[in-house]
């Protein structure tokens, strides 16, 4: 049996490399997208079973690429964890707005990632 597929989208080497290592030891299987601009593209030939996305250093184009998702028929469904440096409350508010499930400060994504993917799974 193939293991459930998680896309990750991450820029900074940390957490993004660890949190290949703690998705697969929750039993994911993980395929790294670089460009943000592949992410809605690759949500439908994939058809994964979540998105992680982080948000920083310039979260615009991540945001683009789940606005995107959320508002084609075919993906929308998907869940959506976002995580990025939450003391700028603007970028919070901003994913909430283009349809992210779920957003997580960069510091605890790590160390709560089996809560966070529970949660962000049972949302949908």
């Amino acid at each position: 049996m193939t293991l459930p597929l998680v896309l990750l989208h991450y820029k900074t080497l940390m957490p993004g490399s660890r949190l290949i290592d703690g998705l697969e030891g929750l039993g994911f299987r993980v395929e790294v997208v670089s460009d943000p601009n592949q992410l809605a593209d690759l949500v439908r030939v994939q058809s994964p079973m979540a998105l992680i996305c982080d948000l920083d250093p310039e979260p615009r184009p991540a945001l683009e690429a789940i606005r995107a998702i959320k508002e084609d028929l075919q993906t929308q469904h998907l869940p959506i964890l976002a995580f990025a440096d939450l003391s700028k409350p603007s970028v919070e508010d901003s994913a909430r707005m283009v349809g992210a499930t779920l957003i997580a400060d960069r510091s605890g994504i790590l160390s709560q990632l089996g809560h966070l993917m529970d949660h962000v799974l049972e949302v949908h």
